[in-house]
């Protein structure tokens, strides 16, 4: 098995992204994003399909989900609301919580990643977000 994290938020998220959760059986269509520093990221993308990143799909079980706070440090989090919860337009208030204690976690951005477990030990074309 092995692990892949896979950035989740900003626009494209508030737009039409579902909510995430543990446990939660996923299918998600990713970009390869390369930085100038050589360094690489799948986000997921539903809108993006047209530009010259590659695209790998992520295919698994969601085993964690963390919120990325303002000084960049990830926080684990129960779930990730969908986004429209999180823009304040659905029954769903969009809170986040701690998933030990319950506790509200304060956000100042939508930025999200998901830890998908999927089957196998490589994942081909997948650069380096991932965990073995």
């Amino acid at each position: 098995m092995v692990d892949i994290v896979v950035e989740v938020g900003d626009w494209e998220h508030e737009c039409c992204g579902p909510a995430y959760e543990r446990g939660q059986v996923v299918d998600l269509t990713c970009m390869v994003v390369t930085t100038r520093d050589g360094t690489t990221s799948l986000v997921e993308t539903r809108h993006e399909l047209g530009v010259t990143w590659p695209v790998e799909h992520v295919r698994g079980r969601v085993v964690d989900v963390e919120v990325v706070l303002e000084d960049g440090t990830p926080r684990s989090i129960l779930r990730v609301p969908d986004g429209s919860a999180l823009c304040g337009f659905s029954e769903d208030d969009g809170h986040l919580e701690d998933p030990w204690t319950g506790e509200v976690v304060l956000r100042t951005r939508n930025e999200f990643r998901v830890t998908v477990r999927v089957p196998g030990s490589r994942v081909p074309g997948a650069p380096s977000p991932y965990r073995t």
